[in-house]
């Protein structure tokens, strides 16, 4: 049995910033419709706010691990329909853990599918209106349902709207409810022919009960940072209209005018420019540029994400977005975003963090000059492990290296990491042709090896020295070509790499031929190119072809978002495919370690780092050599993690 569900609810939280967790445990919380639908049968939409009720067999299906529930976004309606069943059918509610272990409100993702999750993986996008326009489908989704949900589904000014004060419109809704569902049962109609591993359903479920453990944060060391922040802002504010007489001196156009009144021309006035600025400038616009720097601390709006999206037991959850990335299949954060937070350089956490719970401003302003900077990183160490517990944070040690030095056969460079040496001095060894040794002989050289490593692995050149901040770094432009050349030059079989992932992907696309590179299948179905990863895993890129490029040469292209957000055709090539599969690779070496901790209380992930809630006398190697096990496809890659252990979260 395939039960197929799409449902419309009520909630005065904002579901786009706080997220479907709280938006789920608020008091006034209800399901509106419960749309349904068993194999291929009729679809039937249950009235639900006009006293209709789910029939028994529906709810018994529910918690039914062998019945599996399809959705578009599959998490919305299983957190949903958890407090639905808790509240109304209890003895049909039927957990996965306890109610001590953060897990007990909600439904076993166990048998639950989502479509969405099913589309990104094939690379299409990831709302049901571009996905049906994408496919072409004849069922597509109602233009009118934007309209329809803030009607019904959020409050107005003058309160929650009943459906029988709004007749015509809720017939509308309950058509609408009824259309989604048609659409989603269509999308997954078309892609029954495409092969999905068991292995992505069974990543799915690990990473919605990470969402469903939520991640611990300190509220109150968070409304005190809030507090501090807004004394900051003000004081920082009326510093900048005094020094420079302007009404709104945070304003770009008015501080560009005063600045160019003052001798200083500023084409923009980001966080980079103000920085370059800032190096050349004295004086009273130095002092300008420095308070606007600091006043425009976007970093701090992170502290006011967290009391949005936490819930009443302190835990924010629905922070991991699962194949939120359709080119690498890797997550992408939500609502705190705790991909991006600032890192931390204060060696006494402790004692800052202390400061803001007393509130002592003038004593943060005193040791560490900045208050917003030192709020900024500070961030991370809102997030605290609850009592009893720690937390033991491991990642793994230059991954995406590893992997694209294993992948294309780079051996001087898997000697380097199985000897467990730096790259940086290794590689500047090499590009240099004389010994280098961080912080000894030659440790000038370092940094350039370091900027050049992480800037030149997928065909980068110049311009991505430049843009990794080479110039910044001390590097000049004539040694710019020169570097990429010596890099290059040093990795032979990686360039080799990229150019056989090149040649491979336009015979696959022009000649339908099934090709091998390495570990990898390339090959075309259905006008959609595959290249199948070492772990089974595909990734996929739609309407694959070879056009006419600008230059008047063939460039390989593929339908996907663009830099433009929208969905449109985009030009690729070798080096960038490696990207994506080196990328892909380290995302499935992570899965594999969240696997090898299966048990473990992981509560969080930033990039290709685990972030685990333990008990207090846990040892920190005992997680990170579970980490370090490599999965039997990947056989003699050698891979590192290190970790540590802390009451709080931070960048070590």
């Amino acid at each position: 049995m395939t039960l197929t569900i799409d449902i419309e609810t009520y909630s005065p939280i904002d579901l786009a910033r706080c997220g479907v967790y709280k938006s789920a445990e608020d008091l006034d919380f209800s399901i509106l419709l419960f749309g349904y639908a068993v194999d291929d049968g009729e679809v039937k939409v249950v009235d639900l706010a006009k006293g209709e009720r789910i029939p028994e067999e529906i709810l018994l299906a529910l918690t039914d691990p062998l019945v599996t529930k399809w959705a578009f976004n599959a998490a919305f309606e299983r957190v949903c329909l958890s407090r639905y069943l808790r509240e109304h059918c209890p003895s049909h509610f039927l957990s996965y853990g306890k109610e001590s272990d953060t897990v007990g409100k909600y439904l076993d993702p166990l048998g639950w599918k989502c479509s969405q999750v099913l589309a990104s993986s094939l690379g299409f996008p990831l709302s049901l209106k571009d996905l049906g326009e994408a496919l072409g489908l004849s069922e597509k989704k109602m233009d009118e349902g934007s309209r329809l949900i803030g009607l019904f589904s959020l409050p107005g000014p003058e309160g929650r709207r009943k459906p029988e004060d709004y007749p015509e419109e809720w017939a509308l809704f309950k058509k609408y409810n009824r259309r989604d569902l048609e659409v989603e049962r269509a999308v997954r109609r078309s892609f029954s022919s495409y092969k999905t591993p068991a292995a992505l359903w069974e990543e799915y479920h690990e990473d919605q009960r990470i969402n469903d453990r939520g991640i611990p944060v300190d509220i109150p060391f968070v409304h005190a940072a809030m507090a501090m922040g807004d004394r900051a802002q003000t004081e920082l504010l009326g510093r900048l209209k005094h020094l420079t007489g302007l009404l709104n001196p945070t304003s770009p156009c008015q501080m560009k005018d005063w600045l160019s009144a003052h001798g200083t021309h500023a084409e923009s006035l980001t966080k980079k420019e103000v920085a370059r600025l800032l190096s050349s400038s004295t004086g009273a616009v130095r002092e300008a540029l420095t308070l606007y720097g600091q006043a425009q601390k976007s970093s701090l709006a992170k502290y006011g994400a967290m009391t949005g999206a936490v819930c009443s037991d302190g835990r924010a959850r629905g922070m991991f977005r699962f194949y939120g990335a359709a080119r690498s299949g890797r997550w992408a954060g939500r609502y705190i975003q705790l991909q991006n937070l600032p890192q931390n350089h204060l060696e006494d956490l402790l004692l800052a963090r202390s400061l803001v719970m007393e509130g002592d401003y003038e004593k943060m302003d005193f040791l560490y000059g900045s208050v917003p900077d030192t709020l900024s990183q500070l961030i991370r160490t809102a997030f605290v492990a609850r009592k009893g517990y720690t937390f033991i944070v491991s990642d793994f040690s230059s991954i995406e290296a590893r992997v694209l030095s294993y992948m294309a056969r780079e051996k001087w460079r898997m000697d380097v990491f199985a000897g467990n040496l730096d790259i940086y001095a290794q590689s500047a060894s090499k590009m240099f042709s004389k010994p280098v040794v961080k912080g000894g002989i030659n440790s000038e050289l370092r940094q350039k090896g370091k900027i050049a490593e992480l800037a030149l692995g997928y065909g980068g050149g110049e311009g991505a020295l430049k843009a990794m901040g080479a110039l910044d770094m001390g590097l000049t432009e004539e040694e710019l070509k020169p570097l990429v050349t010596s890099w290059r030059t040093t990795n032979p079989h990686i360039v080799d790499y990229w150019w056989k992932v090149d040649r491979a992907v336009k015979e696959a696309i022009e000649n339908h031929r099934i090709m091998r590179v390495g570990t990898l299948t390339i090959f075309l179905q259905k006008g959609i190119l595959f290249i199948e990863l070492p772990s089974g895993r595909r990734l996929a890129y739609i309407g694959a072809a070879m056009k006419m490029g600008e230059k008047g040469y063939k460039v390989i292209t593929y339908m996907g978002v663009g830099a433009t957000k929208k969905w449109e055709r985009i030009e690729s090539y070798g080096p960038k495919f490696v990207e994506n599969i080196i990328q892909a690779v380290s995302r499935d070496i992570l899965c594999q370690a969240m696997k090898n901790l299966q048990g473990r209380y992981i509560c969080g992930h930033v990039h290709d780092e685990l972030i685990i809630e333990c008990p207090v006398d846990t040892p920190v190697s005992e997680i990170t050599e579970a980490m370090a096990e490599m999965p039997d496809w990947m056989p003699g890659l050698v891979m590192r993690a290190d970790g540590y252990e802390a009451g709080y979260y931070k960048k070590e």
